[in-house]
């Protein structure tokens, strides 16, 4: 079975500048595509920009430029972010862009072709800013104004020609794919609200607009231009050269493995984006992962209500790692996080600080002064040593199980538990009162100097330049990272020298301390 691995983020709407829902949604892909690099796997990453609808043109107006030259600028400052937030994307993608708009209009044909869509005419309520239309069962006042219950955005009532897709024709067929593929939507909570709305039953879906012109035309039909949600889903497989289904991106990586995107675009990637392929006979995605939001002073982040925190600046302030460490281990994924500038202080004094930058500098002092700062030759390992070194060999099909069940929060407790316990076995083993039995000595060194490799590999992919930076204690480089090694208790060769490093994470002050 080939190991290859599509993972891709949502593609971020550019009518603002990127904030801390955008970053972790990137990291969290990051961390997914590192983590299956180091474990062997051919990884195809994608993040991108949507750029399309009647909500970027309004913003374009607004500011009284160009269309195009709004997106070129804002598409810009998250193509910045992929390199701030040092993500290891193959690609980004622009539905601007030529590859973009031709796969966007050959599904649309297929679509067509297919007999799954018609000319009729759309009236209902839409939100230009959620770019999606809502049933008037999805619809409340509030303050003398028709607002969407689920994202509290005006909604404004559109009468107009559109083309439509036949969704209700897809309810049934769409239930059985779920009873197929009972791992498709994730987590269990987000599935069982999709199975829901599918249940309640689907009205066909208007797939065009007429009453704005930025978008991709639809094809033999200038006055109409394809549906924004539509045209954005494809940007998943026109990244893999659709339609060009012979060519080898396209069949090395797809189906995508994972599409990992906020809860509140759930029901476009798991009901429309399934039915439009199913449609087109195009095997769908495996998974598609809606994950919880980042949370400010307990409210979703948004322009309106001026609660945007600026991943820049905090990363300004205590770095990128401390950041990403911070969204992976605090933010119990799935769910919506809260960020807190004192839990993420703690975050970086306990478990940066503390327990893995403080173990690496016990040990190669350690090493440098009993043992000439070499990795120890004469070793015996004893089963104090083993019973520790073994836990690592031991788990490594548990994790890459729960990697694949997108269990983030199992991977970070156990790296936390290994630290705790290599630090306690440092602790308990006392080196320094074994000064009169060098082999003893050397073995507990040897062993805790291979278990702070084997958890700055575990590391890498949540903090990924720290983690190398602790490696240049042993000459290690990015090549070097293999998630099997970890289950290797004598990967580093003895007699060989260690290096000094500067402090990794440096202990911040606190105010009430």
């Amino acid at each position: 079975m080939a190991k290859n691995f599509y993972i891709t983020t949502p593609i971020y709407y550019p009518s603002a500048k990127p904030h801390m829902g955008h970053a972790y949604s990137s990291i969290i892909a990051d961390f997914f595509a590192r983590f299956k690099r180091m474990d062997g796997f051919n990884v195809h990453f994608l993040t991108g920009t949507d750029e399309h609808g009647l909500k970027i043109q309004r913003a374009a107006e607004k500011k009284g430029v160009k269309t195009l030259e709004f997106c070129d600028e804002l598409s810009k400052t998250f193509k910045d972010l992929s390199k701030t937030l040092n993500l290891t994307n193959n690609d980004f993608i622009r539905t601007t862009e030529d590859r973009h708009k031709k796969s966007v209009q050959f599904l649309w044909n297929e679509l067509k072709k297919n007999g799954e869509i018609y000319l009729s005419k759309y009236s209902g309520w839409y939100s230009v800013s959620d770019e999606a239309f809502y049933n008037d069962d999805e619809i409340e006042d509030l303050d003398n104004k028709k607002v969407a219950i689920s994202s509290k955005s005006l909604v404004e009532w559109v009468d107009e020609e559109s083309y439509f897709f036949k969704l209700s024709k897809w309810e049934k067929p769409l239930l059985k794919f779920y009873k197929d593929n009972p791992d498709f939507i994730s987590p269990k909570s987000r599935k069982n609200e999709v199975i829901s709305f599918v249940k309640s039953g689907l009205k066909d879906l208007s797939v065009s607009r007429k009453s704005f012109s930025w978008g991709i035309k639809v094809p033999h039909d200038d006055n109409h231009v394809i549906y924004v949600w539509l045209d954005a889903l494809t940007n998943y497989m026109s990244a893999l050269n659709y339609p060009r289904v012979d060519d080898e991106l396209f069949k090395k990586f797809w189906p995508a493995s994972v599409h990992l995107i906020g809860k509140d675009i759930l029901r476009f990637h798991a009901i429309y984006w399934p039915a439009f392929l199913l449609a087109a006979k195009i095997t769908p995605p495996k998974k598609v992962f809606g994950h919880g939001w980042i949370l400010s002073n307990e409210e979703k982040m948004s322009k309106s209500k001026g609660n945007i925190l600026d991943p820049i600046e905090i990363i300004d302030q205590y770095g990128l790692d401390p950041l990403r460490y911070y969204l992976i281990k605090e933010v119990s994924f799935g769910n919506d996080g809260n960020i807190s500038q004192d839990k993420l202080e703690d975050c970086i004094n306990s478990d940066l600080a503390n327990n893995f930058g403080n173990l690496c500098q016990r040990v190669i002092s350690f090493t440098i002064k009993n043992c000439s700062g070499k990795i120890p030759e004469k070793i015996n390992f004893e089963k104090e040593d083993l019973d520790i070194l073994n836990k690592y060999k031991e788990n490594l099909s548990k994790i890459r199980l729960e990697i694949d069940n997108q269990n983030i929060n199992f991977y970070i407790d156990y790296i936390i538990n290994s630290l705790f316990e290599a630090n306690k076995y440092f602790n308990d083993q006392e080196p320094w009162k074994k000064k009169d039995n060098p082999l003893r000595l050397n073995t507990i060194v040897y062993s805790t100097l291979e278990i702070v490799r084997k958890v700055s590999f575990l590391l890498y992919p949540i903090i990924p330049q720290s983690s190398l930076k602790a490696l240049k204690i042993f000459n290690l480089n990015e090549k070097d990272i293999d998630f099997a090694s970890i289950g290797d208790n004598t990967f580093l060769k003895q007699g060989n020298s260690i290096n000094k490093i500067n402090i990794l994470f440096n202990k911040i002050e606190k105010k009430n301390d």
